[in-house]
């Protein structure tokens, strides 16, 4: 069944060499090589796929999500924010957002855009405080 395979995200763009500059000089990914229809980036434990398509940006909700520790979060948030990336935000019953910054209970979260209007999220859930 497919639950016994890792699955690869992929991620469509319209321009290939300057999607390549955003992933790895301003998200700071490094390619673990071509493949035939695009190019793999290593994230975490796994890969996922950027490859041109004519249908690049036609998604209008998450295409990726990044789990962050706890602990690391801030300090994420602060590389995106100094690279230039712009959050974007929107409405959601109980999410409160504090300088581009979603808090859902425990929760919290950022959104933004590479260049061809993918939504990437970067997010975390904070550990609770120990007794």
């Amino acid at each position: 069944m497919l639950s016994e395979f890792t699955p690869v995200p992929t991620l469509a763009v319209r321009d290939l060499e300057k999607a390549r500059t955003s992933y790895e000089k301003l998200l700071g990914f490094t390619s673990v090589g071509d493949a035939p229809d695009g190019v793999m980036y290593r994230a975490g434990s796994s890969q996922f796929l950027v490859y041109p398509s004519a249908h690049a940006g036609s998604n209008k909700a998450t295409a990726a999500s990044f789990q962050v520790p706890g602990g690391e979060f801030d300090a994420e948030v602060a590389a995106l924010r100094a690279s230039g990336l712009e959050f974007r935000t929107f409405e959601l019953a109980g999410m409160s957002w504090d300088d581009g910054v979603a808090w859902l209970g425990d929760m919290r979260a950022v959104w933004f855009a590479d260049p061809d209007g993918n939504i990437l999220n970067v997010e975390t859930s904070m550990e609770p405080a120990s007794v």
